[in-house]
């Protein structure tokens, strides 16, 4: 097998961010094998589109995926884009370049529970004083920050 160099890899995803009327916002954790580097933190709900997904509907689908939660785009907050090299499971060197839509979104409807088998294991609502002990991943600072302010982790 000769090397081809690094395996280059485009996903765009689409994420809510939600805020309830206690000023806590959603997150989901990262399910254990679900990344490299990854598993245990927290994030928003939101993932990959589907080939031929509108970016608006693959972040409701995932909202409900991810949180047993229905809810309604409120506004486009961010897209934002991030690059970066790793290593895959199988070994091979991977040019990873991740494009993020961010929405931010109302609920308004459904019931909060985990999702089962899927990317992620938890969801569930934080205070800002909260997040301070989390492990977060960078969308999720980025989210509180564009919600919140620059200085929103205490």
């Amino acid at each position: 097998m000769s090397d081809a160099g690094p395996l280059a890899r485009l996903r765009v995803g689409a994420y809510t961010v939600c805020v309830d009327a206690e000023e806590r916002i959603l997150l989901c954790r990262l399910a254990p094998g679900s990344t490299t580097s990854f598993d245990g933190h927290w994030t928003l709900p939101g993932g990959g589109l589907e080939h031929g997904e509108e970016p608006r509907a693959a972040a409701l689908r995932e909202l409900e995926e991810e949180t047993g939660l229905t809810g309604e785009l409120e506004e486009l907050l961010d897209v934002e884009s991030n690059r970066f090299a790793y290593t895959n499971r199988e070994g091979r060197e991977v040019d990873f370049h991740g494009v993020r839509i961010i929405y931010r979104a109302r609920i308004t409807g459904g019931a909060l529970r985990d999702e089962i088998s899927g990317s992620t294991d938890a969801c569930r609502w934080f205070t800002r004083e909260e997040l301070a002990r989390e492990r977060l991943l960078d969308l999720a600072d980025l989210a509180i920050r564009l919600v919140f302010g620059e200085h929103a982790r205490m």
